[in-house]
């Protein structure tokens, strides 16, 4: 009878624990978040990236292209008031050109066997980003590259404007058609920055594995970023996206993005967002 009753109970104990493997397989994946305050320093981190197929690639491209053709279009009367604003309040031109770091096509190994032959390994190809100018002419000539600070002297009143609703990362669409680009996908920075943040934050040259985006995860989630703080807290968005890349994805947060342009305060700051 004690025999019997054991055989139940290791019969029942197997069942339960088939069932609770069983639950596990039918949730769905989560992904976890790896800090409240992004990637810790010093951590090692392991590339989180979803390898797209040749496909699935060529879909991903062919939407890039297909929208930033039809943004030009259906802004290109928005575009025109706004090169003559800019150009009636701030002698200069109208559209600025500023150095970013964009895609890192190098794998693992060609990253390691670089190090010790160049002077200088900015992390990614260099290319150069066109938006309309939203600060007075040579900014930074007296400061150099600084991290923009709110209510920023330098901004002018149409660029304010612009800077809240977006609009003067509407030029980057080209930089799109160019290849150079991503509808979605982190936001490039500036040479400079880019070597103190990934010396400041571990995980950080991550993100110059996938092309850099006009919009993003980390946009659509987080305030613009004033602070290396800032930064670390985009970071884990940026990486989130790396895992999930996908076409569907990436419209999900095309359409996030149309909201945030007008709900969100944008009239801050962003550390990509210094002109000169």
């Amino acid at each position: 009878m004690l025999h019997n009753t054991t055989i139940h109970a290791e019969r029942g104990g197997t069942a339960a624990a088939d069932g609770r493997r069983s639950d596990r397989r039918r949730r769905a994946p989560r992904f976890e978040r790896l800090t409240a305050d992004g990637v810790q320093s010093g951590r090692a981190v392991r590339s989180p990236i979803r390898r797209v197929g040749r496909t699935e690639a060529f879909a991903l491209r062919v939407v890039n292209n297909l929208v930033a053709i039809v943004a030009l279009t259906l802004l290109s009367p928005i575009i025109l008031i706004i090169a003559i604003l800019v150009r009636i309040e701030s002698p200069g031109p109208v559209i600025y050109r500023q150095t970013r770091v964009g895609l890192d096509r190098r794998n693992l190994d060609q990253r390691e066997a670089s190090i010790g032959r160049r002077v200088s390994d900015i992390g990614g190809q260099p290319f150069e980003i066109v938006k309309f100018r939203t600060m007075q002419l040579n900014a930074e000539d007296a400061s150099g590259p600084v991290w923009a600070t709110d209510a920023d002297p330098r901004v002018t009143r149409v660029g304010r404007l612009l800077r809240r609703t977006r609009l003067d990362e509407v030029p980057q669409f080209w930089n799109v058609l160019r290849g150079e680009m991503s509808i979605v996908g982190p936001r490039p920075e500036r040479p400079t920055f880019v070597q103190q943040l990934r010396d400041e934050i571990a995980g950080y040259p991550l993100r110059q594995q996938v092309p850099p985006g006009i919009t993003g995860w980390a946009q659509v989630n987080r305030p613009p970023d004033q602070t290396v703080e800032d930064v670390r807290a985009k970071v884990d968005f940026d990486l989130e996206y790396l895992k999930r890349r996908s076409v569907w994805f990436d419209l999900w947060i095309m359409l996030k993005t149309l909201p945030v342009m007008f709900e969100r305060d944008g009239s801050g700051p962003a550390q990509d967002d210094v002109d000169a």
